[in-house]
This record gives C-alpha cells, structure tokens and sequence, in this order.
C-alpha cells in the first residue's frame, strides 16, 4: 500500500508555523537560555551534548518566543550542513534556534516521530537538494522546506512505521558504530607502523630539520574560481585543499579556472610534487601528499606549499616521516591563527620539522616497510569502508520504503529485516 503526498506545511501545527529561529543571539550567556545550531545536532536524532549548547539572555530570549521549541519538536537544520533531523527532548523544551535551525511542530494527528523519519526519506532529501541555493554556502529555506512532499498514512500506522524504524535504525547503526571502532583500530594500527618505522632509523642515523633536504617551499595563487570540476586535463583548474587528504593526493578535487583568467604555468604541479597544506584545522593542517594520477593543468592554491626537494630524497619518504605521530604533534603545536577552527602554518615552521638522516636506500626502505605492513590491512579497510557505505544505503532506502508505504513494516514486525 502507498500514502498520499501532501506538503510538510499542510502537517504542522497551524498555530505554530515552520520557523526559524535567533538572528542575534548576543554574549554566550551560562545561566541563560540554551539554542539549538547545526552544529549541536548529533546523528542520531539528539543534540551531540547538551553542557555544549551556547545560551542567550532572557532579554533576547524574549523577542524571539515565536521560534521556542517545546519537548517533541521536530528541528530541521536549515543552514551548514542542512537536512539533519532531531526531535526535541524534554530537557530542552523552552530552548531556541538559530537562523540555521527550523522548527517543525506537528499538527494534530499527525506523529512527531514519524515526521521525523519522513524527512529524513529520499524523497525529502532529493526535494531539499533541488531547492537548495547558493555554491559555496547551501542553504535550505524556509518556503521550499514547507513545500517538502510527504507521505501521509493513517495515524495508527505512522505509529506503527516509527516503532518499527526505530528498532531498525538503532540495530543498522549499532553494526555501523561497530565497523567505525574497527576502521579506527585499522588507522591506529598503521600509524604505530609508521612510527615505529620512523623511530628506529632515527635511533640508528639521527635526525636533521627539513630544511635540510629541501631546497625551497612556495606557495601558489588562488584567483576567483568557478564552484565546479574541470571536465578534462586540456582545461585548468585550481586543487582545493581537499586534493591533499590524509597522506593521499586527489586530483578531481579541483576547481576549473576560468577562461578569462591566464594560468600562471610556474605553479602548475608536476609528479611526484610533495604538497603540504598552509591552511586548515588544527588537526587537518600540515597534511602531506605526492602528486600522481592526471595532474596536467593542475595548480597550487594559497593555502597549499609545493616543498621543492634536494636531489636524492624521496619525497614519499619525507611525506611518510611527516604523518607520523612525532612530527604531527609538532605541527598542532606550533600552527597558528586566531580561530581554532582554521590555523596556519609558515614555511619556516615546516623548515624546522625532525627529519631521519639517510641515504636513499634508507629511505626507500622505510617506504617499503611502511607499505608491506599496510598491504596485510588495506584489504580489510576496504572491504570495512565498502560495509559502511552499504549500512547507509540500506538505512536510507528502509526509511523511504517504510514511510511511503512501499514496504509493510507490519508484515516485517520480529523478522529482523537487517540480518
């Protein structure tokens, strides 16, 4: 059986309409009055810690009651990161939003959980996504979320269909959670490799600062791009940050310039480039990346360094010595900026970084430690990450066939549809 689709505005309460919530929100206030960002809102339908929510005055509070949610509010992120869904526990019942939240109050006979798990169908998600605007900061507003097209059955059964996605939700993540610690063991795993690799022939050779095997460090340009991919290596294109992630080098995360403006050909990469990234969180600035693949027509921006190297050393080697934990700790320690949230770091800072002396046989050998010991694993994160990417697949599609009616949860009741 199949439901009938009406837009979300048609199932709220009428004397509570969509909304969103504090434009101003003044001075973190402790004893104050909490609102909810997207930021607060964890995956699972909750807030991801409830001491963390920032708080407004009563004064500010008080201009903003149209926007206060009440326990069993459904909130819908609206701004970064938009499409997460929480339902408003009872502790919270008072609070507010943020411009960057809405709050969905279901109209009578109409069942706040299963409002919840509706929006969170295909069909609510492919809808947002078509109507979302802006490049770089999408944004879902207020008139486009109340024209979401929903399924709406009878009251019994929206009872019946969040009972049963519930149960299901919870077994499908608890397996998630469960590959995401194996996945972590897996990391772990290689970065003591690494480090061990790196520690015993510093013991045996030493150490000496970077700048001592690299002959200069430059940084590229980052003129007004289009928002999209270049289409093939004969047009150019900048890399974004995200083309050196993780110890990996990504050419397809690129930005194309556009026609008007020249290339500047002295920052195009060239293979085996050794990238650091300038710019980013504490944790994530200081990657390190080789260039490979198709990197014609590529270039540096300004917030990645290109460490040109001596001859004789393997940038591979320099590369994996700097994703060690020894070097890593260095970076997050001497990176800087006004905001935790984006830091910085300078040429001489990555001049200075600890370096094990040796020849290229030395290093090429580290090299081939270091992946011998991850070939045993990388199989198994694959096939981990793979799983993953199934769960989620699954989660989604059971949510959308059970709302829309396509799947009878009554017939599945004790079946354990994910085993």
């Amino acid at each position: 059986m199949t439901w009938p689709f009406v837009p979300l505005k048609r199932l709220v309460d009428p004397a509570r309409p969509i909304t969103y919530g504090i434009v101003q929100a003044g001075p973190d206030t402790p004893a104050g009055v909490p609102y909810i960002r997207p930021v607060d809102m964890s995956q699972d339908g909750g807030v991801t810690d409830t001491d963390s929510l920032l708080r407004t005055t009563p004064e500010i509070a008080r201009t903003y009651r149209r926007s206060e949610v009440a326990s069993g509010d459904v909130v819908v992120s609206i701004g970064p990161s938009f499409g997460k869904v929480m339902i408003v526990p009872a502790e919270l019942s008072g609070a507010n939003l943020t411009q960057g939240t809405a709050r969905v109050a279901s109209a009578a006979g109409v069942s706040n959980r299963f409002l919840y798990w509706a929006l969170q169908s295909s069909t609510a998600r492919q809808f947002w996504e078509a109507s979302v605007g802006g490049a770089t900061f999408r944004a879902l507003n207020l008139e486009p979320l109340g024209r979401t097209p929903l399924p709406l059955p009878p009251p019994q059964f929206q009872h019946q269909i969040a009972d049963f996605l519930h149960a299901e939700a919870t077994r499908i993540d608890r397996i998630v959670e469960l590959n995401k610690v194996l996945l972590n063991r897996l990391e772990e795993r290689g970065r003591a490799l690494r480090d061990a690799a790196v520690m015993r022939l510093v013991e045996r050779e030493g150490e000496l600062p970077l700048r001592r095997f690299a002959a200069r460090i430059e940084q590229g340009a980052s003129p007004q791009c289009e928002a999209i991919a270049r289409e093939n290596s004969s047009e150019w294109a900048i890399l974004k940050l995200s083309a050196v992630k993780g110890g990996r080098f990504d050419p397809t995360e690129n930005k194309r310039l556009p026609d008007d403006i020249a290339p500047i050909r002295a920052y195009e990469v060239r293979r085996n480039d050794l990238l650091v990234t300038r710019a980013n969180t504490p944790k994530l600035v200081g990657d390190v990346a080789v260039v490979s693949g198709d990197c014609e027509g590529l270039l540096i921006p300004d917030l990645i360094y290109r460490v040109g190297l001596l001859e004789g050393v393997s940038p591979r080697f320099i590369a994996e010595v700097a994703l060690s934990g020894r070097v890593r700790s260095l970076i997050e320690s001497t990176a800087r900026g006004s905001s935790q949230s984006m830091v910085k770091l300078r040429g001489e800072d990555i001049k200075e970084w600890p370096i094990p002396r040796g020849d290229r046989s030395q290093q090429e050998e580290l090299v081939r430690v270091i992946d011998e010991g991850s070939r045993a694993t990388r199989g198994l994160h694959a096939a981990v990450t793979r799983q993953l990417t199934l769960l989620t697949e699954r989660r989604q599609a059971l949510i959308t066939a059970a709302v829309t009616g396509q799947f009878d949860v009554s017939t599945a009741s004790g079946r354990g549809v994910t085993e």
